[in-house]
């Protein structure tokens, strides 16, 4: 079976921790989840690495194709799903391989993690290309169905990212960019949900926001992109529209207006002198 992943691995100092007083239990889960923020810190440069890699395959019109098992899958489809109200990003090209598929993300289904040929034939289905990227996230960095996933989509000539949480592990020697996110035990022994997850859900948020901007899907600092789709929403295109193009309330919401609340497109009327009548 080879070594124990250090993410399964039991640190002593909390063989105890079921005996503990409540505010002693809560305050060294804290102190674990802080291990995520120093893992993420030590990867920025693969993280640079990995979005500069990419931006020139979703430039060339690839999708970004994120695949997990378990708590790892499900922050992949987070991620994904949360591109296109944030950054106006096409569905279609934020697309998530989770092993066990769509029941897997209200059902545990732990089992689906060993299936190394449900990873294969879940990049085969969506025809991943030169043009595509596979972000293969797994904290053990050995799941079996996600190491397949990430060297077929290797093979079709996809651009792998892979994320793990253990050093040496074979999934970051898969791809073609590994990022190692290197939180150690978890306070409660094997729980990967814990500062595992929370690194992985913190690369995954750098990467892709890193990403849009790239693409040019941030102008001053703000959210141009994004899709104005209720109320709250709707205020802040107005107020991003006053703040970057300095024109008056009323003037920027009948601009939005007819542009159906695209900032990007009101910004480029304005810009004309043809704000909204």
């Amino acid at each position: 079976m080879g070594e124990t992943p250090e993410t399964e691995a039991a640190d002593p100092r909390f063989r105890d921790l079921e005996t503990r007083p409540l505010a002693d239990t809560l305050a060294a889960l804290l102190a674990g989840q802080g291990r995520a923020i120093e893992a993420v810190s030590a990867a920025l440069p693969a993280l640079e690495g990995a979005v500069a890699a990419a931006r020139p395959r979703i430039e060339a019109g690839g999708r970004l194709v994120y695949c997990g098992a378990g708590t790892s899958g499900r922050l992949g489809l987070l991620d994904a799903v949360e591109l296109r109200p944030t950054f106006g990003w096409p569905a279609d090209r934020a697309l998530a391989i989770l092993a066990g598929g769509p029941e897997s993300l209200l059902a545990a289904r732990e089992g689906a993690e060993d299936d190394a040929e449900a990873g294969g034939h879940g990049v085969d289905a969506l025809d991943l290309g030169a043009s595509d990227v596979l972000l293969a996230i797994a904290a053990s960095g050995r799941t079996p169905f996600t190491l397949a996933a990430c060297r077929r989509a290797g093979e079709r000539g996809a651009l792998t990212i892979a994320f793990a949480n253990s050093a040496g592990s074979p999934l970051l020697s898969a791809a073609e960019h590994g990022v190692l996110l290197r939180t150690g035990p978890e306070v409660l022994a094997g729980s990967t949900r814990l500062a595992a997850g929370t690194s992985q859900k913190i690369a995954l948020n750098l990467f892709s926001t890193a990403l849009m901007i790239s693409l040019g899907r941030v102008k001053g600092g703000r959210m141009v992109a994004m899709r104005a789709s209720n109320a709250k929403l709707r205020a802040r295109a107005a107020s991003m529209l006053v703040a970057i193009s300095g024109c008056e309330p009323e003037e920027g919401m009948r601009t939005l207006e007819a542009c159906d609340f695209d900032v990007t497109a009101a910004l480029r009327l304005l810009s004309q002198g043809g704000g909204g009548e």
